[in-house]
């Protein structure tokens, strides 16, 4: 069996190889590792998208949990970040959420909650992969009558998100116009409700999910949508979100784009200003824009880079217990709040830091003047080779002198490909697109 795992659960396309089988086997194999079954009665959270293959799932993982002798309480369709919440309010032992994220509507996945509602480390993930194959050579004995798990609903699994969500409010929105998209995924009903309890005026667009429209066109990976509502509307900004409401990106009054380096940096100072960015330190990974970094420094807000992918911020806030990281996609992490990156929260504090400094968000978001970025994936025989290269090496030394304080060289080798990655930001777009094609070519010929 290869790697199931990928950079955020196991995902597929539904009832092509992402099966209800393998579902099952999943979440019989999770609760093992994660509960552990023997002399206890494990509880767990299970919620989903709207995708339509989600009913399925959701019907697959619950007969694995409760025939491995887990309890299951099922919260229905809500966002990933209100799943992560609700496993640690409820004292649950795992949680899992069925959702592909910002993927089409063929696609689907399951994303596994550790107790208090963390993701799970590459460890834990290997020891899930082999309890599948553990369980494939029936060597756990199944719990038979009163030993077989239940599965009851969370009435109220909503309103309790919403309220934590509005207990982090600093201020009030009242007097905001805000377009919301919500990429007809799981917080459609939720996302416009939080926002008009805070005080706004919401214009919710991509809240009306049939199952087969989500991420169709609309939410963070299509704005042009967004845009035309806020100009549309005379909205004061829009914020979008993906399929499962991890994540958000924005657009100001004036139809430009504000990404996930601009948020960060926003919240960086708003929460500077109020004396809780921990250690005056923002995490976030090495594919932020260089201009990121520029804005901290000036602000004399440390930023702390580390690997690709919101697990690595994650992991970099515990151990440094820090309270703000996130991604330039938009995945922002606030552990005061949330154990993982939560959309709807990071929108309600970006309205928030608007409505108390009256400031427009394109005003706000020029704080980051973005450089030119180029990125080139250059397809290689063998990534360690030209990890080893003398030649590759002198030619990202030469890129990188020519640039010097101005931009920056970045050679990062695909974690599933034999693909070598290169980006290069500098002052202008022609020198960036130069500098990057010419070291892509030495890569190429590495």
């Amino acid at each position: 069996m290869g790697r199931l795992f990928g950079t955020d659960g196991v995902r597929g396309l539904a009832n092509g190889n992402l099966t209800p089988e393998l579902a099952m086997a999943v979440a019989v194999a999770a609760a093992h590792v994660l509960a552990g079954i023997e002399g206890h009665r494990p509880l767990a959270v299970v919620g989903r998208d709207p995708r339509a293959s989600g009913e399925m799932l959701e019907a697959a993982v619950c007969a694995g949990l409760v025939s491995a002798g887990a309890d299951v309480l099922r919260v229905g369709v809500l966002p990933t970040p209100a799943v992560a919440y609700l496993v640690g309010t409820a004292g649950a032992d795992l949680g899992v959420m069925l959702s592909a994220s910002h993927n089409p509507m063929p696609d689907n996945g399951i994303k596994i909650f550790a107790k208090g509602g963390h993701k799970l480390p590459d460890e834990v993930e290997d020891a899930i992969e082999q309890a599948i194959e553990h369980n494939a050579a029936r060597e756990w004995t199944r719990p038979v009558g009163a030993g077989v798990g239940r599965i009851r609903d969370l009435a109220d699994g909503a309103e309790q998100y919403l309220a934590h969500l509005l207990d982090s409010l600093p201020n009030r929105l009242d007097g905001l116009t805000v377009v919301v998209d919500c990429a007809h995924g799981a917080a459609s009903s939720v996302a416009p409700e939080l926002y008009r309890r805070a005080g706004a005026t919401v214009i919710a667009i991509g809240a009306d999910p049939d199952g087969l429209n989500i991420n169709d066109g609309v939410g963070s990976t299509h704005l042009g949508p967004l845009r035309s509502a806020v100009r549309e509307h005379g909205a004061d900004f829009g914020v979008a979100l993906d399929g499962d409401a991890d994540r958000c990106l924005a657009v100001a009054g004036d139809g430009s784009d504000v990404d996930g380096d601009q948020i960060m940096a926003i919240l960086a100072l708003a929460m500077r200003d109020a004396g809780t960015l921990t250690g005056n330190t923002l995490v976030a990974t090495v594919m932020s824009n260089l201009g990121l970094r520029i804005a901290m420094r000036e602000n004399d807000i440390e930023l702390l880079t580390t690997g690709v992918g919101d697990r690595y911020v994650l992991e970099a806030l515990r151990e440094k217990k820090l309270a703000l990281g996130g991604e330039q996609s938009g995945h922002v992490v606030m552990p005061s709040h949330a154990t993982t990156g939560d959309g709807l929260l990071t929108a309600l504090h970006l309205m928030a830091r608007v409505a108390a400094t009256g400031r427009s968000l394109g005003e706000l978001g020029s704080v980051v003047t973005r450089l030119p970025q180029v990125l080139v994936n250059v397809k290689v025989g063998d990534k360690a080779t030209v990890a080893a290269s003398p030649e590759v090496a002198a030619a990202v030394a030469a890129g990188e002198a020519e640039l010097g304080e101005s931009g920056r060289v970045l050679l990062r080798p695909s974690g599933t490909e034999q693909l070598v990655r290169v980006m290069v930001e500098a002052g202008t777009q022609s020198q960036a697109d130069e500098i990057a094609h010419r070291i892509a070519k030495v890569v190429g010929d590495a």
